[in-house]
C-alpha cells in the first residue's frame, strides 16, 4: 500500500517514513499544502499522515478539500492537544488524530488498525442491501440515507458503517467498546471519535440533533438505534 506523507519539517518526515517502510509501506513525501494536494491527485495514495501545521495552506483545509472528493483515510498528525482541534478533526472528516510527539510503536499500532479496516473493505465489498426502520432508509452500497421520502444524505464509510450497525440491532444497547470494535476494528478508534462520529450522524440524519430520534445515547453503557414502528 501506498501511503501521503505530508509535513515541512523534513527531518520529522524523514523519520515517519522510515517508520511506515519498515512496515512494508510504499511512502511519497510532500512539505506544503500545494505538493500535497499534487502528490495525492498524480498517486493516489491509499492512506494520508498529514500535519496540521502546514506553512501555505492549513492541514485542516487540506484534509476538508480532499474529503469533499474521496474516502482515502486521513490521520492528522500535529504538537496541538486542545479537544477543541481534536473535536474539529475528526467533524471534517479525519479518520484518526495523533498529538506529537508520538511513539513509534503508537503510531505502527494505529496505521496497522486502519489499513486493516482498508483491507477488509477492498476484499469484501459492501453488499448491495438497503435497511429501512420506520421512515429512516439506508443504502449502504451507496452510502445514503433518506429520511420520510426526502433527497438522499450522503455518508462517510465510518457513518455508514456505524448507522449500518445500529440498524441491524434495533431496540437494542451497543456498548461503546462494541461499537468501536466493529467500526474501526480493535485498537483503531477512541471513545471520543466514537462521540465525534454519533454527532456527526446525528446532524445529518436527525430532525432534531439536539433531541435524536433515531440514535438514543444510554448514560455510562453506549447508544442503540430506537426501535420505530415500519412504515
Amino acid at each position: 500500500m501506498k501511503v501521503l506523507v505530508v509535513d515541512d519539517d523534513r527531518v520529522l518526515a524523514e523519520i515517519l517514513s522510515f517508520t511506515l517502510q519498515r512496515m512494508g509501506l510504499s511512502v511519497i513525501q510532500a512539505y506544503d499544502g500545494r505538493s500535497a494536494l499534487q502528490r495525492w491527485q498524480e498517486e493516489t495514495p491509499d492512506l494520508i499522515m498529514l500535519d496540521v501545521n502546514l506553512p501555505d495552506i492549513s492541514g485542516f483545509d487540506l484534509c476538508q478539500k480532499i474529503r469533499r472528493q474521496t474516502d482515502t483515510p486521513i490521520i492528522l498528525l500535529t504538537v496541538r492537544d486542545q479537544e477543541d482541534d481534536i473535536v474539529h478533526g475528526l467533524e471534517i472528516g479525519a479518520d484518526d488524530y495523533i498529538t506529537k510527539p508520538y511513539s513509534p510503536r503508537q503510531l505502527v499500532a494505529r496505521v496497522q488498525a486502519l489499513l486493516r479496516r482498508i483491507g477488509s473493505q477492498s476484499e469484501k465489498p459492501l453488499p448491495s442491501v438497503t435497511r429501512q426502520i420506520g421512515d429512516l432508509r439506508l443504502d449502504v452500497q451507496r452510502r445514503e440515507v433518506t429520511r420520510a421520502g426526502g433527497e438522499p444524505i450522503l455518508l462517510t464509510p465510518l457513518e455508514t458503517d456505524l448507522l449500518d450497525y445500529l440498524m441491524l440491532n434495533p431496540g437494542h444497547v451497543l456498548t461503546t467498546d462494541i461499537l468501536i470494535d466493529q467500526v474501526w476494528g480493535p485498537q483503531g478508534g477512541s471513545r471520543n471519535m466514537l462521540r465525534q462520529l454519533v454527532h456527526r450522524l446525528r446532524h445529518k440524519i436527525e430532525p432534531d440533533p439536539a433531541e435524536p430520534r433515531y440514535i438514543e445515547t444510554v448514560s455510562g453503557l453506549g447508544y442503540g438505534f430506537v426501535k420505530l414502528p415500519d412504515d
